[in-house]
């Protein structure tokens, strides 16, 4: 009886711990999700919501509905467009709980819950409204109902499923890398390899189909731009030497003492695999994403942010640590390095939170600013929208974005109530949007065959681009509205990010001879601020 009341009361602490955790951490999360401004992608997101349709030249719609049904409860605002995902996102703890349970016992599973919650990318998860929150939580899901299915071989189960994959792909293309774990499980394992006579499995494989028709649709509407953004104009395909340092990024993102034991955790579910389960499906799905997306990431896109694409082969594995400690009597070393390794991951946790925390106010942002360390992503773009909301009063004219972030951002501070066009920037191609805005008509055509000789009010977001590619964008914009004349300038942390706005006429036709790039106003004054 007293050991019973030993593991009663052990039981008891970590369940507290990780409750108290996860309240304290969701009232941070719900600080920022009411006063972070929108980052860009997020802003693009909106406006896609606004057009509800089956797909989208960068993404499935699951995104776009989950903020389009957010809106619908709680209006417009910051609360109205991420509520969704933040309940989605508070999911994924107790999913881990659940798991952690199912595959080993309940002491596990509040552990499994309480290292999701320190882990700095799942533990934030539900801040922003992202497709990572849907496809993140989805795989859970899916992960724990294939642990269930393969141990009883259930419908319940099998359909839960199929239900789950489907949401994956209505989330994003990367939901295909659930799949290929699924059938390295199923190839690799001896288990695995008995569930291909199961007629639950091919129930889960045909709803998980069903997933697919959105993505199908619109890949047929917009003649294949989403597909071909994802698998060839984003991804050179050869490779590059530079992305061997993604181990150290992981490294970085996860903080490296709990990295490692993440690693030594897959290293021996690896070599357990043939024990059954639940070892095969954490080794399965953990090591594919961790192995393949690091394969892949040495010829595939190395300009955009993706450090997050390997966070579902983590989740299995924090149910395999505390079980692999207590099961192979790992050495007292072990188990406080495991400790420590947790214990800077929430401080890890804690600062990135903060950190965006101060991003969220105007006078911390700018002692941020004044430091060299603001992200300018979430920065300026209530300010750039008083400005232009002041100038439009003052003096009627057809709003006009530099670049499809500005303008949905703008988007997003008007409340959709006035057509917001962008100029066909190279960003708007860099990330996928172009045939999109092309697509619903506000890019330059759109903007040309409506407005061509109508006075324009043109926002120039003077640092969207890399250097590199700033001062022809800037200087050909003399050729895209006529006669532009500086009205003002949004100077923000000693210059280190700078809104510009221009009065002008909108061009009639593109210009086949562009004017001197240098004798561009845009340019000049871009220059003249810069040296």
């Amino acid at each position: 009886m007293g050991d019973d009341a030993s593991l009663v009361a052990g039981l008891a602490r970590w369940r507290a711990a990780f409750v108290t955790f996860f309240l304290c951490l969701l009232g941070v999360k719900l600080l920022l999700v009411l006063e972070l401004q929108p980052f860009g992608d997020e802003a693009f997101y909106w406006q896609e919501s606004r057009r509800l349709a089956w797909g989208y030249s960068d993404l499935p719609p699951l995104t776009a509905w989950l903020i389009r049904l957010g809106e619908a409860v709680a209006g417009h605002g910051l609360m109205g467009m991420r509520w969704p995902f933040l309940l989605l996102g508070s999911c994924l703890p107790w999913l881990l709980v659940a798991f952690g349970r199912r595959a080993f016992d309940a002491r596990t599973g509040w552990q499994a819950g309480l290292l999701c919650l320190c882990l700095p990318l799942a533990g934030s998860l539900g801040v922003m409204a992202m497709p990572d929150v849907p496809l993140t939580v989805a795989g859970a899901v899916a992960m724990l109902a294939l642990l269930r299915a393969m141990d009883e071989n259930r419908w319940r189960d099998w359909l839960l499923l199929g239900v789950a994959l489907a949401v994956c792909w209505a989330s994003h293309y990367r939901a295909a890398m659930f799949i290929v774990a699924g059938l390295a499980l199923l190839l690799l394992t001896p288990r695995g390899r008995q569930q291909w006579t199961r007629g639950g499995f091919w129930l889960a494989m045909g709803v998980a189909a069903v997933g697919l028709l959105p993505m199908a649709i619109s890949n047929w509407q917009q003649h294949g731009a989403g597909l071909a953004f994802q698998l060839v104009e984003r991804n050179p395909w050869r490779f590059h030497a530079d992305t061997l340092v993604q181990p150290l990024e992981q490294a970085v993102t996860c903080t490296p003492l709990l990295y490692a034991c993440l690693l030594w955790a897959a290293w021996h579910s690896w070599r357990r695999r043939r024990d059954g389960g639940p070892w095969d499906v954490i080794a399965a799905l953990s090591l594919t994403f961790v192995v393949v997306y690091f394969v892949a990431g040495l010829f595939a896109d190395d300009q955009r942010f993706r450090v997050h694409w390997p966070l579902p082969g983590y989740l299995p594995l924090l149910a395999a640590l505390p079980a692999l400690l207590r099961e192979t009597g790992a050495i007292r070393g072990w188990r406080i390095f495991v400790a420590v390794g947790a214990g800077l991951a929430v401080l890890a946790q804690l600062t990135g939170l903060f950190y965006l925390g101060l991003a969220a106010y105007p006078r911390t942002a700018a002692w941020l600013g004044t430091a060299s360390a603001f992200p300018t992503a979430f920065m300026g773009w209530q300010e750039s929208a008083d400005i232009a909301k002041a100038q439009l009063a003052a003096r009627p004219a057809v709003l006009v974005a530099d670049n499809f972030m500005m303008a949905a951002e703008l988007d997003f501070q008007f409340d959709g109530r006035r057509p917001v066009y962008t100029l066909d920037s190279p960003l708007n191609v860099k990330y996928g949007r172009a045939p999109q805005i092309a697509w619903w008509g506000m890019g330059e055509a759109g903007l040309r065959r409506l407005h061509a000789g109508e006075p324009a009010l043109l926002v120039v977001d003077e640092h969207a681009l890399r250097e590199r590619e700033r001062g022809s964008w800037l200087g050909s914009l003399c050729s895209r509205i006529e006669n532009l004349r500086p009205v003002q300038r949004l100077d923000l942390f000693d210059g280190r990010k700078t809104v510009s706005f221009y009065r002008g006429v909108i061009a009639r036709a593109a210009s086949e001879h562009p004017n001197d790039p240098d004798a561009c106003v845009t340019w000049r004054n871009a220059a003249m601020v810069q040296r």
